[in-house]
């Protein structure tokens, strides 16, 4: 095994052709048996790895190298979104321009190099794999959501979401309803996810002002939810399923394709049981 091949089976799980912006392989190598995956593994968790063994490490997380650099390019996976769901492509494009150009900003200003300059010391094997297993994740999520009758309840999706998923009910978070309430009729649903990271306020928007009646996001900020509420009191439905959980939900079939590939792998950082 080595790190070319094991991104490229999380582009073939998530359906992608290409590494997206937000992955990468900042130390590459091959020979690969014993892995160490996490939502999170920077410079100490490397360290830890090499201590005990470990070939390779692969992160959820963008946190180095390019996967830095180019993660503003992955928010566009919004407008994307979007439009699927009905919002005119000048909306989308427009609700995501702003935010876009400030990421891409914001990643310019950080020591890019760091974590990689760790891995390549130590001279251990190390990538990150963001959107193609949130992408992994997205699909699970929204073959649950997206497939529910329009005339079930909020609390009917959290239901659902709970018991087809192991994460949820093994997470110390608990799904929630940040706009709207538990009996608003579920209508027409969206799943949110696998862009980089939430739309917020904006996006959340758009969505409602274009018929689209609950947005599922896996995390929001409080002061976007308030904004929301604010504008649409209790008419539309904001339901956050909660991050670690979700992100696990995308990561265990990675897991386990790993292993049914004859890798030893060992789970850390938030990487909740399925």
């Amino acid at each position: 095994m080595n790190t070319d091949r094991l991104m490229q089976i999380a582009l073939e799980m998530a359906g992608l052709e290409e590494i997206p912006g937000d992955s990468a392989i900042h130390y590459p190598g091959d020979g690969l048996r014993k892995i160490l995956i996490g939502i999170d593994a920077k410079e100490a968790e490397l360290k830890i790895a090499r201590d005990l063994g470990f070939d390779c490490v692969i992160a959820h997380h963008p946190s180095a190298g390019t996967s830095i650099l180019r993660f503003h390019e992955v928010l566009l996976r919004h407008v994307d979104q979007m439009v699927h769901a009905g919002v005119p492509q000048d909306v989308a494009e427009e609700t995501m321009r702003g935010t876009v150009a400030s990421r891409r900003l914001l990643s310019s200003m950080q020591n890019y190099d760091h974590v990689p300059s760790v891995a390549r010391l130590l001279g251990l094997p190390y990538l990150n794999i963001h959107t193609p297993l949130d992408e992994v994740g997205r699909q699970r999520l929204a073959s649950v959501i997206e497939t529910l009758d329009p005339d079930r309840t909020a609390m009917d999706a959290i239901g659902a979401l709970t018991e087809a998923f192991d994460e949820f009910r093994s997470a110390e978070t608990r799904i929630e309803i940040l706009v709207g309430k538990g009996n608003n009729r579920l209508g027409r649903a969206v799943m949110s996810h696998a862009a980089g990271t939430n739309g917020g306020y904006a996006v959340a928007k758009a969505y409602f002002d274009h018929g689209v009646d609950t947005v599922c996001y896996i995390h929001c900020r409080p002061d976007d939810a308030k904004r929301l509420r604010d504008e649409y009191g209790d008419a539309k439905t904001l339901i956050v399923t909660g991050h670690i959980a979700s992100d696990a939900v995308g990561i265990n079939p990675y897991v386990e394709r790993l292993r049914e590939e004859g890798l030893d792998v060992a789970t850390f950082s938030g990487i909740l049981p399925a």
